[in-house]
This record gives structure tokens, sequence and C-alpha cells, in this order.
């Protein structure tokens, strides 16, 4: 017999397969395991060379970024610390020493 597996809806034991697929018999959810890890597999943030980032970690902004309303733009080399991850098209939250908070996109950024 192959391996059970929760529910991901609601982490119920009793599910079950159907072919190439999973079923849960307490709520009804059907899914299919290989596209729940590709799922969660882009869900994790990179930065612009493949670097998985996680909560906490300081990153280098690697291409002048203009700043609306601020005279100057936050230059390349800025290091940035203790980042914090969200969702959405601006994926980084941070506080930039002489700017304040801001949101980043990943791809401008590298690990330090």
């Amino acid at each position: 017999m192959t391996d059970s597996q929760a529910c991901p809806n609601c982490r119920s034991s009793f599910a079950y397969p159907t072919g190439t697929s999973w079923m849960c018999p307490e709520c009804g959810h059907e899914w299919n395991p290989e596209e729940l890890a590709a799922e969660e597999a882009a869900a994790a943030v990179k930065d612009a060379n493949g670097n998985v980032l996680q909560d906490g970690d300081d990153v280098v902004v690697i291409k002048d970024l203009p700043v609306k309303g601020a005279p100057k733009p936050v230059k390349a080399g800025t290091k940035v610390k203790n980042i914090r991850l969200t969702d959405g098209d601006h994926n980084i939250d941070c506080k930039i020493e002489g700017f304040g908070a801001m949101a980043l996109k990943s791809i401008y950024v590298r690990k330090a």
C-alpha cells in the first residue's frame, strides 16, 4: 500500500489515492501531490542569483533603484538588514537607512 498523506485542506489522515490524485473523505478536497509540491517550490522567494531568501536575511541591492518622492535613488551596493518576506509583486519589506520603510522586488537584490 502507498504512503498515507494528510489532506492539505483539513489535515485529515484518512486521505486515499484515486489514480493520479488524492481524495479526502472528510472535506471532499482532491489534490495532486506533484502539483502541490511544485506550488510550494514556486512559492520560495529567490534573489537575483537564485538563492532562496528567508525572513531575517541580509541582502545587497544590485541596481540603482529610483524612489518616488525621494531626491536620490537607492544606490547599488546598499546593504539591507533583517528583511521580511511578503506576498505580492514587491515581496521584501525592509528598512533602508536614509529612506525608511520600503518594499523591494527580490530580483534586484542578492543575498549578503
